[in-house]
């Protein structure tokens, strides 16, 4: 099959991302239109393999974004439509039930961007979440503080990573905060805040069967970091560990009871003073902050490329297979950094494996087959970053990336 007589995949995206997964498209036969912003006409968009790029302005409604893709739809048959950043994924699961075309739906694409939903759907499959409470009637707040201790977080319901997140330490606080929200609070929900060990599972789903899994542990909280600053580090942890036993199997049980058929996730779970896990949230999409590139170096697999490859198999009505995985252990460390171009040529460790080109970060990617050396880097890297790069600046109102 030759890419100009493939299948159709439209590509939606606010960001700049998504490159493996489009190439790996086409590399399968398929023609890729991808849909973007105009303000990112020149970004670094594989030109050479997709069939087109169509730009968009900025503040489209959903209806004018409608009209765009049906009227792209008159002269070409798309047969899958993809959100390639989470914040499209509404987008693209109106558009699928609006065309009928095969894919999550509304419903179900709430369950992974919803942080409320989520919660809701998490406790019906048995699994452990902090205490919340929706924000939306000022007596059940009333009773959840008084039947919750403090502190709690409040946060937003349909936010990224920790954006957005506040800390609440008494009731005066919070309706403080919920007066300045006004009639924005009922997107937040209220939760218990638990201290504890924050790990993150990658995912890849076929078929509702959890087919892959990679454990990894964050350093500092994200959320941390995110509203304080610091070092951000996280790695692949020992595979035969008790933690990596308990939350590939919690994982695999909990992402097809929450809906999800084929796909990519990055879940978020946290082990609290009791030695329990406990879920936090989960995303139906490859993890940022260069997670998906630890994953590679760790197991040779790239989940934007393994993500491509589900979609057009399902669409081929093909099995789905796996590829030989690899056995290593990765992490990587990064910051925010005071120069423009930091050097990161003083780290020099056989085991560095990536280094990071990116304006005012500074980051590394280390690989062993020893889980303990991994480990043993980051620890020491991440307190010289600190001392030879870190610049600290107000947590984003918004996504960067």
């Amino acid at each position: 099959m030759t890419p100009q007589s493939g299948e159709f995949i439209l590509c939606l995206t606010t960001y700049e991302k998504g490159q493996a997964f489009m190439r790996q498209c086409a590399a399968m036969g398929c023609r890729v239109l991808l849909l973007t912003l105009e303000k990112h006409r020149h970004a670094d968009w594989p030109r050479d393999i997709l069939d087109e790029i169509v730009f968009m302005p900025e503040g489209l409604t959903l209806e004018q974004i409608t009209n765009t893709v049906t009227y792209l739809a008159r002269s070409r048959k798309f047969a899958r439509l993809v959100a390639l950043d989470e914040f499209d994924m509404e987008t693209v699961a109106h558009l699928r039930e609006h065309m009928r075309i095969p894919g999550m739906g509304r419903t179900v694409t709430t369950h992974f961007r919803d942080k409320l939903a989520m919660r809701f759907e998490a406790q019906c499959a048995d699994a452990l979440v902090p205490e919340f409470s929706p924000v939306l009637n000022d007596d059940d707040l009333r009773a959840y503080m008084n039947s919750v201790p403090a502190p709690w977080v409040l946060k937003p319901r349909a936010e990224a990573s920790a954006i957005g997140i506040r800390k609440i330490h008494q009731p005066e606080q919070l309706w403080s905060t919920l007066a300045e929200l006004g009639d924005r609070q009922s997107y937040y929900l209220l939760e218990r805040f638990v201290p504890g060990d924050i790990f993150h599972v990658d995912s890849i789903i076929s078929e509702r069967q959890v087919v892959f899994a990679a454990a990894s542990q964050y350093g500092k909280p994200p959320m941390q970091v995110m509203h304080e600053g610091g070092v951000f580090t996280t790695r692949v942890i020992d595979r035969e560990s008790d933690a990596a036993r308990e939350l590939t199997a919690l994982n695999a049980r909990l992402l097809p009871a929450m809906g999800m058929v084929r796909g990519v996730t990055h879940a978020e779970y946290i082990r609290g003073a009791d030695g329990r896990y406990y879920f936090l949230e989960v995303a139906a999409r490859v993890g940022g902050a260069f997670i998906a590139d630890v994953i590679e170096q760790a197991t040779g697999i790239n989940l934007w490329a393994e993500w491509a490859r589900i979609e057009v198999s399902s669409l081929r009505s093909a099995p789905y297979i796996l590829p030989e995985l690899r056995s290593d252990y990765a992490g990587s460390v990064l910051c925010l950094a005071k120069s423009a171009e930091p050097d990161t040529s003083m780290f020099d460790a056989p085991e560095i494996v990536y280094r990071m080109k990116k304006h005012h970060h500074a980051g590394l990617i280390v690989r062993s087959p020893a889980p303990e050396r991994v480990r043993a880097l980051l620890d020491n890297y991440s307190e010289r970053f600190a001392q030879e790069y870190l610049a600290i600046a107000p947590p984003p109102a918004k996504p960067t990336a």
